[in-house]
């Protein structure tokens, strides 16, 4: 048998040895259990990632928000924006009479206060501003008016403003000891407007997140009467569980992370289906490209040959991923069409790793590759690298581990895995967010720009990019720039992502969005 069928076997059996254990349990009415994975603390000001877009989504308000697919960006706390001829002066009128789950009134001090706490904190929500902005050049020449100026233009702006969600500055001042701006209060609580309130009573690190409807919500609920009256989010540990709950109906959804062997199970119950939904996350394999022997480009272009592209998305993931073999999706502007990239050849990969041999860049140690131990489809991609690649005598070792703990040790290029598993999703709409971040220097030491990339002509490019305003001339930096990526192989970029969710039948209004994989659960209808 087959790597390849082996691996597939695997997660079928695994999945029907966890359907005798799972005891079955009714839905609540009025109550939506959601299976997705929690953030490591709630402060959406300290945590940048998937599972805190969905929190925030839900319990915060943005200036602007994504909605729709392809995601369109609409004004949300603001009505409205102006920005000067040179790109430096950005200036949003509120919306009057928004209120904070306290009752108190959202108004621009909520917002000048939201993104100086974003960039004193200065943790990875900050990385998009950072670079151009300073505290004290955000400020509030009136109650409803908010006014940004720029250090210098900065084209990706308004695409990443939604990043920031608006706290209340009131209640946030009296949790904040020793100038910590709260973070310590905050991880554990909320201070939001969104349309669901935090329960802080039940809340349990990565274990639970319980939320109430928000009544005073400003978009009201006349236009969703059936939405949720309470949200649960009840993470496990692996993801066959979340799919067996969903089908004895204690689980309404399933993450978005789901494992393809799954799908024709689900669609074959009378309970629930599975969401299908082209995204713009690209999954890759990570080298650390500051730790022998993947400091080498041969070294690193022998293992980009030998994973099987085709094979994984044919036969793992029956189809529903796109090839993709630059950091960019195929789906956004920017992402030059005539890179073919890498393909799966052990010949080519042999010949690379000679080479590498010869300059003094044997691979001839374990490569250890670190996988996300509650998302399966990293562990199969392990699988299927590791097989290959023992066939041209490279050793892959597999470490099962977690999301918070390799995104902690991306801190350093030491302590940086030598290779690893991910997704890169959709915070905000533009190059920026996968490039620009993930491959310019300026950016080492987050878990984006963990290769520890550097192409002094790469940097130009993509900082030339950001201060550019019109995007033809922005598009053909960033085509430029990732070409040249490409051609230095600093990682492995697999596939653009058809995102997959277990989904009760129940639900009903799902509505998806790139940034936040659809979390938003003001839209859905429970049908009870």
């Amino acid at each position: 048998m087959s790597k390849l069928k082996t691996i597939v076997r695997t997660a079928v059996v695994l999945a029907a040895a966890f359907a005798a254990a799972m005891p079955a349990r009714a839905a609540q009415p009025g109550t939506l259990v959601s299976g997705a994975n929690l953030p490591a603390n709630l402060d959406p000001h300290q945590i940048f990632d998937v599972p805190m877009l969905l929190y925030g989504l839900n319990v915060y308000d943005n200036l602007y928000r994504y909605e729709d697919n392809p995601p369109d960006l609409k004004p949300w706390l603001a009505q409205s924006h102006t920005v000067s001829p040179n790109g430096t002066t950005w200036e949003f009128k509120l919306r009057r009479g928004v209120k904070f789950h306290d009752g108190s009134e959202l108004t621009a001090e909520d917002v000048v206060y939201s993104f100086r706490r974003v960039l004193a904190i200065g943790k990875a929500p900050a990385g998009a501003f950072k670079p151009v902005l300073k505290p004290e050049n955000v400020t509030a020449p009136d109650k409803y008016t908010v006014r940004f100026v720029l250090d210098k233009p900065y084209a990706p702006f308004l695409s990443a403003v939604p990043i920031v969600t608006i706290v209340n500055s009131r209640v946030v001042k009296t949790h904040e000891t020793n100038k910590d701006w709260a973070a310590a209060w905050l991880a554990s609580n909320s201070a939001g407007s969104g349309a669901y309130q935090l329960d802080p009573s039940t809340y349990r690190s990565r274990e639970r997140v319980d939320l109430k409807r928000s009544a005073g919500h400003f978009l009201g609920w006349s236009d969703n009467p059936k939405a949720p009256n309470e949200i649960q989010i009840l993470p496990t540990r692996e993801t066959s569980t979340r799919v067996l709950a969903l089908l004895n109906g204690s689980l309404d959804m399933t993450d978005n992370y789901l494992p393809t062997d799954q799908v024709e199970r689900i669609e074959k119950s009378k309970a629930a289906h599975v969401e299908k939904n082209t995204s713009m996350r690209v999954f890759m394999l990570r080298m650390n490209n500051r730790k022998p022997p993947l400091d080498n480009i041969n070294a690193r272009k022998c293992l980009a040959h030998a994973f099987n592209y085709d094979g994984f998305i044919k036969e793992i993931l029956k189809g529903y991923a796109v090839r993709n073999p630059t950091p960019m999706p195929n789906n956004l502007w920017g992402a030059p069409k005539d890179v073919a990239g890498y393909d799966f050849d052990l010949k080519k990969a042999k010949a690379y790793c000679d080479k590498a041999k010869a300059e003094g860049a044997p691979i001839d140690r374990p490569i250890q590759m670190h996988t996300q131990s509650q998302l399966e489809q990293t562990n199969q991609a392990a699988q299927l690298f590791q097989s290959d690649l023992a066939q041209i005598g490279v050793n892959l070792k597999i470490i099962s581990d977690t999301w918070a703990n390799i995104t902690t040790n991306t801190a350093k290029a030491e302590t940086t895995p030598d290779m690893w598993v991910h997704w890169i999703s959709t915070y905000f709409v533009d190059p920026e967010n996968w490039v620009g971040q993930t491959y310019d220097s300026q950016f080492h030491g987050t878990w984006k720009a963990s290769a520890w990339y550097l192409n002094p002509k790469v940097d130009e490019l993509l900082r030339k990019a950001r201060v550019t305003l019109t995007k033809a001339d922005r598009m053909s930096l960033y085509e430029e720039a990732t070409r040249l990526i490409v051609a230095d192989s600093p990682d492995i970029w697999i596939y653009n992502t058809v995102e997959l969710m277990g989904t009760a039948n129940r639900v009903k209004g799902f509505r998806f969005t790139p940034v936040g994989s659809g979390g938003e659960f003001r839209w859905i209808k429970l049908d009870d």
